[in-house]
C-alpha cells in the first residue's frame, strides 16, 4: 500500500513495537498529524468480549470534557411539547411521520444523532432496517430513547459520543481533533477508556483490554499501554 511522505515522516517517528503511555501518545499524534486540514483523533479499542453473546455487548455513550471538535446534527422524534422542548435545545430537526417519509422516500440521512421519546418508537421502528446498519438507531443505553429530549440534544451538542462494539469486537470513538493539543485529547481519552472499563460485562473473562491504539485522519496509530490506562 502506497503511502505519501508525510505519513512515511510520522512513522518515523513511532516504535511499532514500543507500548506507550497515554500521554506521551497524544504528544505524538499532535507531532504526526501533518494534514492540511484538523485531522479527527480516533481510538481504537480491542476487547476481550465477544459480541455475538448479548451478555458481553459493550454499549454507552460519554460526554467527552473538550467534546470532539465536530457539531453533530440531531434528529428528534417527538411531538407537541416534547417536540418544542427539542426545537428550543437546539435540535436540527424535529418531526413524527413527516421524518420516516422523507428518510424513506429520498433517502435522506442529513443528521449525525437520532433521538426518540418513547411514544415515538413505534414509528422510529419502521426505520430499523436503515437506521440500524448506520449505528443511527436510538437506544436506552445510549441516553437516546428518552423523554428528557432537551437534555439528550444539550449533551450531544455538547460533545457527548456513543461507543459501541462493531462485529470485530472493537470500539472505535472520535477523541477530538489533532488542534486540541496533547492535554484535551488526553483527558477525552482518558474519559471514553473510563467509561468503557466500567462498562465491562461481568461475562467477559480473561483480558478485558487487548490492544488499544489512538490513530489521526492521516497519520500511523500508536499503540497504548493499556496497563497504563486508569480507571
Amino acid at each position: 500500500m502506497f503511502r505519501g511522505k508525510k505519513y512515511q515522516d510520522s512513522a518515523k517517528l513511532i516504535d511499532k513495537a514500543k507500548l506507550y503511555d497515554p500521554n506521551e501518545a497524544m504528544e505524538l499524534i499532535t507531532k504526526t498529524s501533518k494534514a492540511k486540514f484538523d485531522e479527527t483523533v480516533e481510538a481504537h479499542v480491542r476487547l476481550g468480549v465477544d459480541s455475538r453473546h448479548a451478555d458481553q455487548q459493550v454499549r454507552g455513550a460519554i460526554v467527552l470534557p473538550h467534546g470532539t471538535g465536530k457539531s453533530s446534527k440531531v434528529l428528534v422524534f417527538a411531538k407537541g411539547a416534547k417536540a418544542d422542548e427539542a426545537s428550543a435545545a437546539g435540535a436540527d430537526y424535529v418531526g413524527e411521520m413527516d421524518m420516516v417519509e422523507k428518510i424513506q422516500g429520498e433517502n435522506w440521512f442529513d443528521f449525525d444523532v437520532v433521538v426518540a421519546t418513547p411514544d415515538m418508537m413505534g414509528i422510529v421502528g419502521r426505520l430499523g432496517k436503515v437506521l440500524g446498519p448506520k449505528g443511527l438507531m436510538p437506544s436506552p443505553k445510549a441516553g437516546t430513547i428518552t423523554m428528557d429530549v432537551a437534555k439528550a440534544v444539550e449533551e450531544i451538542k455538547a460533545g457527548k459520543i456513543e461507543y459501541r462494539l462493531d462485529k470485530t469486537n472493537i470500539i472505535h470513538c472520535p477523541i477530538g481533533k489533532a488542534s486540541f493539543g496533547a492535554q484535551k485529547l488526553s483527558e477525552n481519552f482518558q474519559a471514553l477508556m473510563s467509561a468503557i472499563i466500567k462498562a465491562k460485562p461481568s461475562a467477559a473473562k480473561g483480558q478485558y483490554l487487548k490492544s488499544v491504539v489512538v490513530a489521526s485522519t492521516m497519520g500511523p496509530g500508536i499503540k497504548i499501554n493499556g496497563s497504563r490506562i486508569s480507571e
